[in-house]
C-alpha cells in the first residue's frame, strides 16, 4: 500500500530534489569510490550513514498559528531494529540495476523511487520515517506524546519491524496430502511470507543451512500428526508464489554459534543459485543489532551507534551472533 507521505510535494523536498539531480555520485557510488581508493590506515566511511534514532521535524504549516509555521517535532529511538536492512536494502538495490524494478510490485514504485533519493540525499530520518509510516503497522512500535514531542520507540525484533514488512517478495505455498482417507485434515496447504530455518538436530554431511532450506523447501514423506491418525503425509515442492525474489532473509535467530561452523557464500534455492550480500548481527549483552555488506568483494561494518559508523574490514565478519543472512539472486538456470 502507498501513501501520501511518498509524495514530494514540499518546496524544501522538491529543492533537495533538484539538488540531488545535480549531484554527480549516488550514496553507493561514494561509498564504492572511498573503497577501492581507501588508504592504510584510513578504515571508514568519511561521513556517519543512518545514525541510531533521529528527529524528523513536521511543519503545520503558516496558518496555524497567526501565520507563524508551527513546528513539532517526531523523535525516534532504537532505530537500529531497521537500521541494518534498511543499509542493506539499499546497498541491493543500487548494486542490482534491475532489481528496483522487481521490487516496485511488492514494495510499490514511488516508495522504491523516493527510499533511493532520500539515500543518496542523506536525509537518514525521513527514510526511517518513510519506512514506519509506508510499511510498519502503530502495533510493531511503541508511540507516546513527550513534552510536546511525539516519541516513536522501536525496540523490539528486527524481523517483526522489517522483514515481516516486504508484503509477498518471499511468500511461499507447501502442499501436503494425507494417506488416510479418513483423516480430518486430509489435505492441507501451508503459506509462508518469511523464510524461517531451524537449525538441523546433528550436523548433516554437507553445509547445515543449505540442507536447512533443502528441508524447508523439499518435498518429503513423514507421519500425519493429527490426533489418532496413523496415515501418512507427503509433502509437495515448496514454491514461491511469484517465482524467486530478487533477494531472501534467512531468519537466523535460532541458530548458536555452535551450529554454523561456516557461512556458505552460494545457496542453491529453488532452481536458483543466491550469493551472500549481507548479514544482521545481534549482540545479546545491549540488545542492539549491527549490519555486515559487500561491495565488490570488500567487507564493511554498519553500525548506527558509532560515530564512524561505516567501517572498512580487513576479513569477512565472524557470524557469531548471526540473526540474519541477506543472499541475492544471481543467476537463472
Amino acid at each position: 500500500m502507498e501513501r501520501d507521505f511518498c509524495c514530494l510535494t514540499d518546496t524544501e523536498d522538491l529543492r533537495s530534489f533538484i539538488t540531488h539531480s545535480e549531484r554527480t555520485k549516488t550514496l553507493f557510488e561514494e561509498i564504492r569510490a572511498s573503497i577501492n581508493n581507501n588508504a592504510e590506515g584510513e578504515r571508514w566511511f568519511w561521513r556517519p550513514v543512518l545514525p541510531w534514532g533521529g528527529v524528523f521535524p513536521i511543519r503545520a504549516g503558516r496558518k496555524a498559528i497567526a501565520s507563524t509555521p508551527l513546528y513539532v517535532q517526531i523523535s525516534l529511538k532504537n532505530t537500529c531494529t531497521i537500521d541494518g536492512f534498511l543499509m542493506l536494502l539499499y546497498v541491493i538495490l543500487r548494486d542490482n540495476r534491475s532489481f528496483p524494478r522487481e521490487l516496485a510490485p511488492f514494495l510499490g514504485k514511488r516508495f522504491v523511487e523516493h527510499f533511493l533519493f532520500l539515500m543518496d540525499s542523506c536525509d537518514y530520518t525521513t527514510v526511517k520515517m518513510l519506512w514506519i509510516w509506508d510499511r510498519m503497522s502503530k502495533r510493531q512500535y511503541r508511540a507516546e506524546v513527550n513534552h510536546a514531542a511525539l516519541e516513536i520507540d522501536l525496540f523490539g525484533n528486527e524481523h517483526e519491524n522489517f522483514t515481516k514488512n516486504l508484503e509477498d517478495l518471499m511468500s511461499s505455498a507447501q502442499e501436503s496430502w494425507c494417506s488416510n482417507g479418513s483423516c480430518p485434515t486430509r489435505f492441507q496447504e501451508d503459506q509462508r511470507k518469511t523464510i524461517s530455518v531451524n537449525p538441523p538436530h546433528e550436523l548433516p554431511d554437507k553445509d547445515p543451512i543449505q540442507s536447512a532450506l533443502d528441508e524447508f523447501f523439499c518435498p518429503r514423506l513423514e507421519p500425519c500428526e493429527e490426533s489418532e491418525c496413523d496415515g501418512l503425509r507427503e509433502f509437495s515442492l515448496r514454491l514461491f508464489c511469484h517465482g524467486p525474489p530478487a533477494f531472501v532473509i534467512l531468519d537466523m535467530q535460532m541458530w548458536r554459534s555452535e551450529d554454523l561452523p561456516y557461512v556458505p557464500f552460494h545457496l542453491e534455492l529453488s532452481e536458483q543459485r543466491y550469493s551472500l550480500e549481507g548479514a544482521t548481527l545481534f549482540n545479546r549483552d545491549e540488545h542492539h543489532y549491527s549490519a555486515a555488506f559487500q561491495i565488490d568483494g570488500f567487507w564493511m561494518h554498519y553500525d548506527g551507534l558509532r560515530s564512524d559508523n561505516l567501517v572498512l574490514l580487513n576479513k569477512p565478519p565472524e557470524f557469531l551472533l548471526v540473526s540474519s543472512l541477506v543472499y541475492i539472486r544471481t543467476t537463472d538456470r
